[in-house]
């Protein structure tokens, strides 16, 4: 066994310290709800007659008796997402398999679950961050009837899988599996769908040339097959310890994926308290696991958007990280993978080339990854260097592959495509934010250039249409922040300024708003914190400022006289915030008051419990404003 390298503990060490008191609330909690099985034992007759007067034959005798435990399904089924209109089916597969095991399974509820890719660019989209805080209140609503002994949750996309995870950690007595649907079949490359964006945005071509495109990519069941923030989720799932191992990437609708939501349901009955070999969630993310997650995420070039989701999960399970972790793991952690937008491979391709067992290995054997971790499968991280096989209608894991089958698609920890992660952390007088440099060639990776200050994506639109950006500049777009209109992605940006870009202008975004895992060649300073209406620096800047960006650096300021700086007002917004109306958006009105700072997850929910007294490097310069 490889030694964990040094930088690995040294992040876990001070992560462990910095959580102390709060992880120790959050493990206290969970203590006081351990032993408390079967959950519904503790019912009055009037409330146990309810729970199970829902159900008919076997499953409801099996329920009234109170001797087999009880799964609850919390899923996020629609037929909005691609990747999750497979879950029309689980939950019958889900019950036999429970049947067949002794136990039973109640679909406890559903959670929202809206699709970025239909949502970018339009109103919805504001309302798309703060799904994650609906989505972990509905899944406390769904577990909160007391009647199960373990959960599994169906879900896949963006801010699907932090929004279960952070509801079923509030039950983190609860053991839990993340059951996947995995991705669609490969269509339309993702570089030619990119091309072809790039020839709409130039007037090249059509729309319905872009239509043709666009579908012919996104053609069917499962998720989109660019690495974002979906499938990023899904790899985190896996290494974090709460998938079967190699559930990630298995297509939906084959046998091989029936056979591991069946399984799904036959191992959490294994881990529950009356059968023996008791996991609950709450024990299986603790500070090494959060640890795995950024490491994963950062050899594989993952998205932006767990800058916040992962900060958001590690508090709901009483853990503290900030971006000074993610910064300092990314100057050990090598670059592993190379998947669209950091590479032509889809993946499907990173699943045939070996996957996530791959990767597991090859970290392992560099000392990258705690391997003395729980995990649904069992004790040790090792159990997800293997993948799940059919043979004679039986499921088996094997050894994964020891080599890669595609070293243009991944590779081991001795020939990495770069020596660090894929992310930095940037920080001067602009604030602090995030850029993810894995797509960047590292010639564009610094830029010193003249500001154009934007309020929003709509405005970069109409100065690219009347030719107003055909020259070196930084674009500023500001009040794109949480408190500000939700955080919504900023997509729209992404084709404009790569065109600019292939022109041979030197270009960079600069903004308090998100990318997500679709962040691609242009440099791009997200979630720059403190946002413009938390009266961040950001909102400083005007019209002909000298912008610097040093990516390798870690650079992010403005070429401005310190007196002259600190004497200039942060400018305020054209229209109040918390006005908004329409598509939802006056709902979300009290999220958008309540959310944190980016660094702090944008999360509404309040403080930990025992967090009085944390304090920990960058905290209190994102928060001066709030």
């Amino acid at each position: 066994m490889v030694s964990p390298h040094s930088q690995l503990l040294n992040v876990t060490a001070r992560v462990i310290a910095r959580s102390r008191p709060t992880r120790e609330a959050y493990l206290a909690r969970i203590a006081a709800a351990e032993g408390q099985f079967p959950a519904r034992g503790t019912l009055s007759c009037a409330n146990l007659a309810h729970g199970f007067a829902g159900l008919e034959g076997p499953d409801k005798r099996a329920i009234k008796t109170i001797r087999e435990p009880n799964i609850g399904i919390v899923s996020a089924y629609n037929e909005m997402l691609s990747a999750h209109a497979p879950y029309r089916t689980f939950p019958d597969l889900i019950k036999a398999a429970a049947r067949e095991s002794g136990g039973v399974a109640q679909f406890a509820g559903g959670v929202p679950a809206m699709c970025d890719g239909i949502t970018q660019g339009n109103a919805g989209m504001e309302l798309s961050l703060f799904s994650r805080e609906v989505i972990a209140m509905s899944t406390a609503v769904a577990l909160t009837h007391n009647m199960f002994d373990a959960a599994l949750c169906l879900g896949i996309c963006d801010k699907i899988v932090p929004g279960l995870l952070i509801g079923a950690l509030q039950f983190g007595h609860l053991p839990t599996i993340f059951v996947p649907a995995g991705p669609m079949t490969s269509g339309l490359s993702n570089d030619e769908k990119a091309k072809v964006r790039q020839q709409f945005a130039t007037g090249q071509l059509g729309r319905d040339a872009l239509l043709e495109a666009e579908a012919a990519a996104y053609h069917g069941h499962g998720t989109c097959t660019f690495y974002g923030t979906a499938n990023s989720n899904q790899m985190l799932m896996e290494v974090m310890g709460l998938h079967l191992p190699g559930a990630a990437f298995v297509h939906p609708h084959t046998p091989l994926r029936d056979a591991l939501t069946a399984e799904a349901a036959r191992r959490v009955l294994a881990l529950t308290h009356e059968r023996g070999q008791y996991t609950p969630i709450g024990r299986v993310i603790d500070e090494k696991a959060i640890v795995n997650g950024i490491v994963a995420l950062l050899a594989t070039g993952g998205s932006t958007n767990h800058t916040l989701h992962l900060v958001a999960i590690a508090r709901a399970a009483g853990i503290v990280i900030d971006w000074d972790d993610f910064d300092t793991l990314s100057q050990v952690v090598p670059l592993l993978a190379r998947v669209y937008p950091n590479g032509k491979a889809d993946v499907n391709h990173f699943h045939a080339a070996g996957g996530i067992a791959f990767l597991v290995r090859s970290l392992l054997d560099g000392g990258l990854l705690h391997e003395d971790v729980r995990t649904v499968a069992g004790d040790g991280l090792a159990h997800y260097t293997r993948e799940p096989k059919l043979i004679d209608g039986r499921l088996v894991w094997e050894a994964g592959a020891a080599q890669s089958l595609d070293t243009a698609v991944l590779r081991g920890i001795d020939e990495p495509f770069q020596p660090d992660g894929g992310l930095r952390l940037m920080q001067g007088k602009l604030g602090r934010g995030v850029i993810k440099v894995s797509a960047v060639a590292p010639e564009r990776r610094t830029v010193r250039a003249p500001a154009i200050v934007f309020d929003s994506q709509e405005a970069v639109q109409a100065a690219f249409d009347a030719g107003e950006l055909r020259r070196d500049f930084v674009a500023v777009v500001r009040f794109q922040g949480a408190r500000a209109n939700g955080m919504p992605e900023l997509h729209r940006l992404t084709p404009l300024l790569g065109v600019l870009q292939d022109q041979g202008f030197h270009v960079a975004l600069v903004t308090d708003g998100r990318m997500s895992g679709a962040s691609g060649k242009v440099p791009a300073v997200i979630h720059v914190s403190p946002e413009a209406l938390l009266h961040g620096p950001i909102g400083k800047v005007r019209d002909g400022d000298m912008i610097v960006i040093d990516a390798q650096a870690g650079v992010l300021d403005v070429e401005a006289d310190e007196a002259e700086w600190a004497a200039r007002p942060v400018a305020q917004p054209a229209h109040q915030p918390g006005n908004e109306v329409g598509f939802g958006r006056e709902l979300f009105g009290v999220f958008r008051a309540a959310a944190a700072p980016a660094e702090l997850g944008a999360s509404v929910f309040g403080p930990l419990a025992g967090e009085a007294g944390v304090s920990h490097a960058g905290r209190e310069t994102h928060l001066q404003g709030v």
